[in-house]
């Protein structure tokens, strides 16, 4: 697929922010790209390797490859990070690759700015440059290293 932006990705034609958390073969594990502009630090992407628009599109081993992932970078968010709550949307309207948002809500996050899009708007929500993506990027790396899982 030359014209998708996930699958450019994979390949290596486009870079983005940060560094690669995870990647097997079925799922690609990174931060979000905002194109220069501050990101905010912990929205994880979680791509399907494979190029399938839908999650009803998936195999079973891929679908159990990336409930898997979700669960355990959400468990780095929380430990981490000090994440107390981790929201999570596949949209697929943008970008028809099947790829997963893992949004973070940090602690003392006023109510008015709970929700995967509203964080953003908040005056102190977390924000930060490709260093300090990449400093994140590790720690989660790090975290699901250090972990062993059956």
């Amino acid at each position: 697929m030359n014209d998708c932006f996930i699958c450019s990705k994979h390949t290596g034609n486009i870079e983005t922010s940060g560094i690669k958390i995870y990647e097997d073969d079925f799922v690609y594990v990174g931060h979000i790209d905002r194109n220069g502009n501050p990101n905010y630090l912990g929205h994880i992407m979680i791509d399907l390797k494979r190029h399938v628009p839908t999650l009803g599109e998936m195999t079973m081993e891929e679908a159990k490859a990336f409930g898997m992932m979700m669960a355990r970078v959400s468990e780095a968010l929380m430990q981490s990070e000090n994440a107390e709550h981790i929201y999570s949307y596949v949209l697929g309207d943008a970008v028809p690759h099947l790829h997963m948002h893992l949004v973070p809500r940090y602690p003392n996050t006023p109510k008015e700015f709970w929700g995967p899009n509203a964080v953003y708007e908040w005056e102190n929500a977390p924000m930060g440059d490709n260093d300090d993506v990449i400093a994140l990027c590790k720690r989660i790396k790090s975290y699901l290293e250090s972990k062993t899982y059956e």
